[in-house]
């Protein structure tokens, strides 16, 4: 007995030894605690993705320091400086994502759309891009009213067997998911080669709206909204035309800046406001650049300088295949009551996507919380998910692009990429509703990052540091809290605002 209680006793000053040494490895030089993250308790929720993924999409904890702040690397939350309320972070659901969902087994594609959309559960995406007919990433060409008259709209199978299902399962997770719609195409029936000649041109890619018809393709966009929600979908916003000054993707169609005006002034509104639709506008939906054609340029801008309905044509959507995001903060200085939405990025073979030491620094910079820091209420990625041969797609759009995941056609075993990993991280901190706050204090060449006030009564930063271990303390002007942060890796932080 008198063993045993000396082998216990050895046991206890072990322990005890074992608890001051973490004590102290808790500590730092600058004199602020709890720069190691603890993994199942703490203050600060933290989710930590670095470009070799040994930290991928980790979940960690810290504590706020009971010590003063002397660190020169402190970044302060300032929330009297407010910027753009957010809308939400996500990515396109398109015929081929929900094909690619439907072909896996029903719990994993369960298990896989909670781990993405789930407030609770995962990273909380919370908007959703669709196309209205097909896109380049659809089973088949199509619109929902391929036989002339718009007496003949009807869903297809495409939305029926796949789009919907999926939506539904999704609505289930996360029911105040945002959806927007976009057409690649109106109906070939509409379509005129010019505004000049306006001959018929029966073909899915080019072509120009016939003026003649601008009443029928607003009624167009009414029925297929109508016809989401009797299936219990709310379609939260749409845009006009996607790409409206690309010509050549599979299905497209061309609408220059004052085509788009007198469609939506003297068609699309009054349409949905004669059916009582609330559905938001946003103009655009294209390039940074307007893609190089002159009398293109500020295509938006020109659109509210002639005048808008401010009740429904709520801003522009904007894609980074070409231009600088510079002209974000262009436009909105210009109109800073209208909003800035971008809608649409894509990874592939040309810009080495399955690369994310290169990819989840430069997407998370440049599209994520470059974005972000230049107004846009939300950012919305392209394919969710594609197989691992790039589809199903459309010959003559995309065929080397990559999913925000891709799943192996014959395992179903799921690959992630940098766009999941960017939206996650904005998504799974940042709430619909949130406000961007104001931040000063230190910076750096390898640092971008922004903060926003949740309506939860929470905080939350997303941080980039694409340079070496770094310690960063966060100040919130109540309380502070350190981490180091991994080289070339993301980091998302939330916890809850305390009083003074």
């Amino acid at each position: 007995m008198k063993n045993n209680c000396f082998n216990i006793t050895l046991i206890l000053i072990f322990l005890a030894g074992m608890a001051f040494s973490c004590e102290n490895k808790n500590n730092n030089s600058n004199g602020n605690e709890n720069t190691n993250p603890q993994v199942e308790q703490g203050d600060v929720t933290m989710y930590v993705t670095n470009a070799s993924r040994t930290y991928d999409f980790e979940k960690l904890t810290a504590s706020f320091s009971s010590k003063p702040n002397m660190s020169p690397t402190t970044v302060n939350l300032d929330p009297t400086v407010r910027y753009q309320t957010i809308d939400g972070f996500g990515a396109a659901l398109t015929g081929s994502s929900c094909y690619n969902l439907l072909k896996m087994p029903e719990d994993r594609r369960i298990n896989f759309l909670k781990e993405v959309f789930s407030p609770t559960e995962g990273m909380g995406y919370s908007y959703i891009r669709i196309s209205i007919g097909c896109s380049d990433f659809s089973l088949s060409e199509y619109t929902c009213c391929d036989v002339q008259g718009i007496e003949n709209f009807a869903l297809t199978s495409e939305e029926t067997n796949y789009i919907i299902p999926v939506l539904k399962t999704i609505l289930s997770i996360n029911p105040s998911i945002k959806i927007m719609g976009s057409p690649w195409t109106c109906p070939r029936w509409m379509k005129v080669n010019n505004l000049t000649d306006r001959q018929p041109y029966n073909s899915w890619t080019g072509g120009q709206l016939n003026p003649d018809y601008y009443q029928d393709y607003a009624a167009y966009f009414v029925k297929w909204i109508q016809a989401f929600a009797q299936n219990g979908i709310n379609i939260y916003s749409i845009t006009p035309q996607n790409e409206p000054l690309n010509r050549g993707n599979s299905a497209s169609l061309y609408m220059e800046w004052t085509e788009q005006r007198d469609f939506v002034n003297n068609a699309l509104v009054p349409k949905l406001k004669e059916a009582g639709i609330k559905t938001k506008i946003y103009l655009f939906d294209h390039n940074y650049n307007y893609d190089n054609i002159s009398s293109q340029n500020k295509y938006p801008a020109k659109i509210y300088a002639s005048g808008t309905d401010d009740e429904y044509v709520a801003g522009a959507a904007w894609h980074n295949y070409g231009g600088n995001r510079s002209e974000l903060l262009n436009i909105h200085n210009e109109y800073p009551n209208k909003e800035l939405l971008f809608s649409e990025a894509s990874i592939g073979e040309w810009n080495d996507g399955k690369n994310l030491s290169v990819r989840l620094m430069e997407d998370m910079r440049e599209l994520a919380l470059g974005t972000v820091n230049n107004w846009c209420k939300g950012v919305i990625v392209w394919n969710l998910i594609l197989d691992n041969e790039g589809g199903p797609n459309r010959p003559g759009g995309c065929t080397t692009c990559y999913g925000a995941v891709d799943i192996d056609i014959r395992t179903y075993a799921i690959s992630k990429n940098s766009h999941y990993y960017i939206i996650g991280h904005l998504s799974s901190v940042v709430k619909p509703g949130a406000t961007r706050i104001g931040t000063n204090g230190y910076t750096s060449t390898d640092l971008t990052y922004a903060a926003f006030e949740n309506t939860d009564g929470t905080y939350a930063l997303v941080l980039l540091n694409t340079g070496n271990n770094k310690t960063i303390t966060v100040n919130d002007g109540v309380k502070h809290f350190s981490y180091e942060a991994p080289a070339n890796a993301v980091i998302s932080y939330q916890w809850e605002k305390l009083n003074n």
